[in-house]
């Protein structure tokens, strides 16, 4: 029996997981019941289609049955038994092959969407057209994604004050997604501050009262106070962070840990670098501690190294929204 050239043979006792088959650049996914059925019983051999459309197929029920995208580009061999083209085709008839990015799938965002941005004088100088919040919604839309900001940020702000004006500040305006930054003043305003435990309830008292009402918990860590890790301040805030990363944890919400970005990025400047690097006053942002916190959202959005890139080099342009 001529097989033809090139044949990849997938029968009962080939069939992969998910796993080994996206390696290869094909995904299988939600496959009708009958197509599964056909798929286990499948003893007829196909070739997928050319290369370059590799790593970019998707399989799924979206297309009426009896419509059969020509991008699917597989070649039966030749003298296939009746029973096993008719499988065959029931299969292939159960199925849509697209050819969408796979990444576009992973950010949670739609076009219209809102996000509140709750926090302190940060988060209220972020609004700016350099600051991070603005910066955000820029990347977003440098990636096809438009969505709005709820500017929440005010200045010297701690986790009570922040509970305190939840409703009226963000919730009341329906945002989709929040934002959360708190716990440098709880930390830095010493005896005036929110101790680790009140704290704890009132971040956790604002994450609920969100996701009750709907909206979607973004938590950022904290950022350093003072560009020198082992202060006092630092030593402090690392067990209100630890919080942070638990809490997103358990209530499932998304975390961009700004924390350990600015870390990560005053250790790779190196001891030699002199004055601050990411703030003017070692707490409140610069220009480029603004683009990182922005990188640490978008990230955490799940943008991918392409998207961020393309983010990035959308801050160096002027803002075509300067209304943000």
């Amino acid at each position: 029996m001529d097989e033809g050239p090139a044949v990849a043979s997938i029968s009962s006792h080939t069939l992969r997981s998910a796993s080994y088959w996206k390696q290869r650049g094909i995904v299988f996914v939600h496959t009708t019941n009958a197509a599964r059925r056909c798929l286990s019983n499948l003893k007829a051999s196909f070739r997928i289609g050319p290369r370059e459309n590799r790593g970019k197929t998707l399989v799924t029920p979206d297309v009426a049955p009896g419509t059969l995208p020509a991008s699917m580009s597989i070649a039966f061999r030749h003298s296939v038994p009746g029973t096993v083209a008719t499988l065959m085709s029931t299969l292939l008839l159960s199925m849509t092959v697209i050819t969408a990015p796979v990444e576009a799938a992973s950010i949670p965002l739609k076009n219209g969407q809102k996000i509140g941005f709750m926090g302190d004088s940060i988060t209220q100088a972020g609004a700016e057209p350099q600051g991070y919040v603005t910066l955000v919604i820029r990347g977003l839309e440098a990636n096809g994604i438009q969505v709005s900001s709820i500017a929440a940020g005010i200045g010297g702000h701690k986790s009570n004050q922040m509970l305190e004006r939840l409703d009226r500040d963000v919730l009341s305006k329906k945002p989709d997604w929040m934002t959360l930054s708190c716990g440098v003043n709880d930390v830095w305003h010493g005896a005036n501050g929110i101790p680790l435990e009140p704290y704890k309830k009132n971040i956790t008292e604002i994450v609920e009262k969100c996701q009750a009402a709907g909206v979607k918990v973004m938590i950022l860590t904290s950022t350093m106070i003072g560009e020198d890790a082992p202060n006092s301040n630092n030593q402090k805030l690392a067990a209100y962070n630890a919080f942070l990363r638990d809490l997103a944890k358990k209530k499932k919400c998304r975390l961009a840990d700004l924390n350990a970005d600015m870390q990560a990025a005053i250790a790779k400047a190196g001891p030699d670098h002199k004055g601050n690097l990411l703030t003017s006053d070692g707490v409140h942002m610069n220009p480029e501690g603004n683009r990182m916190m922005a990188t640490g959202v978008l990230k955490a959005f799940g943008l991918s190294a392409k998207q961020l890139k393309k983010a990035q080099d959308s801050w160096s342009k002027p803002a075509s929204n300067p209304g943000h």
